[in-house]
């Protein structure tokens, strides 16, 4: 008999604790929930309040505003330009540290993440001292007649600087993701490494890089920091996107708002593009 009730408490203990951890469970999924909800909401309620905010008849009038104009040309054309040439240099320095060991390559990887966490005001700084007309270099290309700082051209160089460790970063990751096999089988069958290069790593690694120029892309045309210290803030010739908003602010809301809601469009295709390009290798990935 007392064996009997020993058993019978036991069940039922176990079925409490059966209990306890579902309620457990669903107290846990519920916070998550809400908290999931809350960071959507964070997140959510700024980008609506823009749309909210901004009569769409004034917005598109804005659109035609020189300011707006002359801000989201150049904008387009210098991050254009500077991520043309981080895939240009940042391709092969890629590649190189994906597959090659060589002294102090912990250095210079450190040297090339130190922009991400670099404040883009001090990134503007030291571009100045070292490219202004009284900078390290500056000073003997102004004895050239080349002035780079407070041009178009300071511009561009400020996008290269704080974007090229996003797509190296990621150009790297997607050349140490193809297959070595791949590339010693082709390398056995007579191949030189510089055309297993454009024949093998560089086709299988192309949905990686296009994403890494892509956010590359994002960055340049998101810079603020570095380019106003380093280039100024010049209507038609430094002035991008970014710095038109911040001018804008001090008199003129709707170029703000107008130029805002052209930069939200902008990022959230290239989030969506990336997103794509993820699904794509992840499926590739699969098949393989």
């Amino acid at each position: 008999m007392a064996l009997c009730r020993f058993e019978r408490r036991s069940f039922l203990d176990r079925i409490k604790g059966v209990e306890i951890t579902r309620i457990r469970g669903r107290a846990l999924k519920a916070g998550l929930a809400l908290l999931l909800v809350l960071a959507g909401a964070f997140i959510a309620l700024p980008v609506a309040s823009l749309f909210i905010k901004s009569a769409s008849g004034v917005t598109l009038q804005t659109l035609w505003d020189p300011v707006v104009i002359d801000a989201l040309a150049l904008s387009l054309f210098t991050a254009t330009t500077s991520v043309i040439i981080v895939i240009i240099l940042g391709t092969p320095l890629s590649y190189l540290n994906a597959r090659f060991d060589y002294p102090g390559k912990e250095i210079a990887d450190s040297l090339i993440e130190l922009p991400v966490v670099m404040p883009p005001m001090v990134g503007g700084i030291a571009l100045l001292m070292a490219f202004g007309r009284m900078g390290v270099l500056g000073q003997h290309l102004h004895a050239w007649g080349v002035n780079i700082a407070f041009t178009t051209v300071a511009v561009v160089v400020a996008q290269i600087f704080v974007s090229m460790p996003f797509y190296l970063r990621q150009a790297r990751i997607s050349f140490e993701d193809v297959d070595l096999v791949l590339e010693n089988a082709a390398r056995t069958l007579g191949a030189s490494r510089t055309r297993v290069f454009f024949s093998v790593t560089l086709p299988i690694a192309t949905n990686g890089l296009i994403s890494g120029a892509i956010m590359a892309f994002a960055r340049a045309l998101g810079e603020f920091g570095a380019t106003i210290m380093f280039a100024g803030n010049f209507q038609g010739r430094t002035q991008t996107m970014p710095l038109a908003i911040y001018t804008a602010m001090q008199g003129d809301l709707e170029v703000s708002l107008c130029l805002a809601l052209i930069l939200v469009a902008i990022s959230f295709a290239i989030i969506a593009i990336v997103k794509m390009l993820t699904r794509r290798m992840y499926k590739n990935d699969v098949r393989d």
